[in-house]
């Protein structure tokens, strides 16, 4: 997590997140081009960030004029893939590196969750593959 160097825009959103909801937030990740705030809340703060039937989510969306996408950190490269692709069931995550040393993961999701899992004009597996490669320098994500 220290070599995650935030700007001061996305420390005063992270502060901002976390006064309204309580919940632990680690990282904010500002994606201009989805129009859309992620957020990386501690372990066990997922519920409490979301808030009751999406509350804080919404008053989020209000303040920020931005979509807001909120997703559980781990330190298993494997379960933080899972939780960013949520709620697409993820049936398996394969490690792999490839020849020249890139690491990639396969995530292999049900197949009536395939459309979850890319999500609406690829936004779901771009916040995996900006989150994977954020955290353990994985390149490559690809649904399966």
């Amino acid at each position: 997590m220290s070599k995650i160097k935030l700007t001061s825009e996305e420390m005063g959103l992270i502060s901002l997140l976390e006064s309204i909801t309580n919940a632990p937030c680690q990282d904010c990740i500002i994606d201009n081009k989805m129009n859309r705030l992620i957020f990386v809340v501690r372990p066990g703060a997922i519920s409490a960030a979301i808030g009751k039937n999406g509350m804080n989510v919404k008053l989020l969306r209000k303040l920020t004029g931005k979509n807001i996408e909120i997703v559980e950190y781990s330190e298993d490269p494997t379960r933080l893939i899972v939780n960013s692709l949520a709620p697409a069931k993820v049936k398996e995550v394969r490690m792999m590196e490839k020849a020249n040393g890139e690491k990639m993961v396969v995530a292999v999701v049900e197949p009536k969750d395939k459309g979850i899992a890319i999500g609406k004009n690829g936004r779901n597996i771009e916040k995996t593959r900006q989150l994977a490669k954020r955290y353990f320098g994985i390149e490559h994500v690809i649904i399966a």
